[in-house]
């Protein structure tokens, strides 16, 4: 049964109202006044209030305004009675939050149709509420899932730190490091077109197949060396185009470190560079040209290689690490990030990083887009 509240001044108005409304079945409350009609609102929480314009002490456009602004009241169907009926009136009454206008003098059918009409949109948008509350949990499970398949830490010749936290949205981020053999170091980090729970699910794909080494080149039928970048992201490519995957695609930055070489050798698919740091403080972009992963079949991806030296340390990221709304409406570029690693120092650098950002964002730590992050460091 719909609750109903009535806000008038008019004793006669209030009962015509009221019996109209209770012969239809509904619950019906009454106010004798605007101030009083805004307490028993947030009493009742009712479904659909109708409200007299004029009223002393608080007219019906102040308590419309009034609850409107209350998170709990906001998508409550208001109604307001009045004798006006211009242009402006109206236009008055819609900026201020009203739903609908009931004409005086009152005619009963009339009240019954609108209130029923008005019933019907509140019921809808509390469903739209119910879905969207459903749809945030499911993402925020999604989201709980990725993290539990992302490595944290690595400790030893080669340390990594990592951070992942995903967007009020959810994007499509992932990342990867493990050691192939006794040697060499698989470090990738990927990032899904899109947001929702079919770019996680991709990603998850993504990192599945190659964690447990089962990527295998759909022309020749044969494994794909891990340890050869390039050969990784054309058999990507192959597995993934976005025609077969409601045209979501990826971008990708992969790398292998041999420990014994020193070389660090990487392939780039549309990905921002990682950003391989010295002793010196000098910084060198990595990144080799590619299409992101899917958008066209026979893609060609290049290597590309350099030598590391001891206690570089190598950043890698996703564009929702950088690309963030900053509190003065700006969005940080990639070169402003690149000032902030810098000037890093000492400790704990991803906290650090994750730290300021949260500082400087328009939303504080509810980011746009994902935002994952590592940081290896060559002991």
């Amino acid at each position: 049964m719909s609750q109903i509240l009535i806000i008038d001044d008019d004793p006669t108005t209030r009962l015509i109202l009221s019996r109209a409304l209770i012969s239809e079945g509904y619950k019906v409350e009454v106010a004798v006044n605007g101030e009083v009609g805004l307490e028993k609102a947030q009493q009742l929480k009712p479904s659909l209030i109708i409200c007299d314009w004029m009223m002393p002490l608080m007219d019906g456009l102040e308590v419309c305004r009034n609850i409107k602004s209350l998170t709990t009241l906001s998508n409550t169907y208001f109604i307001l009675l009045t004798s006006r009926d211009g242009e402006e009136d109206i236009v008055k009454g819609l900026e201020n939050g009203a739903d609908d206008f009931l004409p005086k003098p009152i005619r009963k059918d009339e009240i019954k149709a609108r209130v029923r009409a008005g019933l019907r949109l509140h019921q809808a948008n509390k469903d739209l509420e119910f879905q969207k509350s459903r749809l945030e949990a499911e993402q925020a499970q999604a989201a709980d899932y990725v993290r539990s398949l992302l490595p944290k830490t690595l400790e030893g010749i080669v340390s990594i730190d990592s951070n992942f936290k995903p967007s009020a949205k959810l994007g499509g981020d992932s990342f990867d490091f493990y050691w192939l053999d006794q040697d060499q170091l698989v470090i990738y980090l990927l990032d899904v077109s899109g947001h929702g729970v079919g770019a996680a699910l991709l990603s998850v794909s993504v990192l599945n197949l190659l964690r447990t080494k089962g990527l295998q080149s759909m022309k020749v039928s044969e494994p794909v060396d891990l340890a050869k970048p390039c050969q990784v992201l054309m058999t990507l490519n192959e597995y993934f185009q976005m025609s077969r995957y409601n045209d979501l695609y990826f971008t990708i930055w992969y790398g292998v470190y041999n420990k014994n070489t020193q070389k660090l050798t990487y392939s780039s698919a549309g990905h921002p560079p990682a950003v391989l740091i010295s002793n010196q403080k000098t910084n060198q972009s990595l990144k080799t040209a590619g299409l992101p992963i899917g958008i066209i079949p026979n893609a060609v991806y290049q290597d590309a290689s350099c030598l590391i030296e001891a206690q570089n340390e190598l950043y890698i990221f996703s564009d929702g690490v950088y690309e963030i709304t900053q509190k003065d409406h700006k969005v940080r570029t990639f070169e402003n990030f690149l000032d902030l690693l810098m000037g890093l120092r000492g400790s704990k650098r991803v906290e650090q990083i994750v730290n300021y950002t949260v500082a400087i964002a328009k939303y504080g730590d509810q980011f746009e887009d994902d935002f994952s992050l590592l940081h290896v460091t060559f002991n």
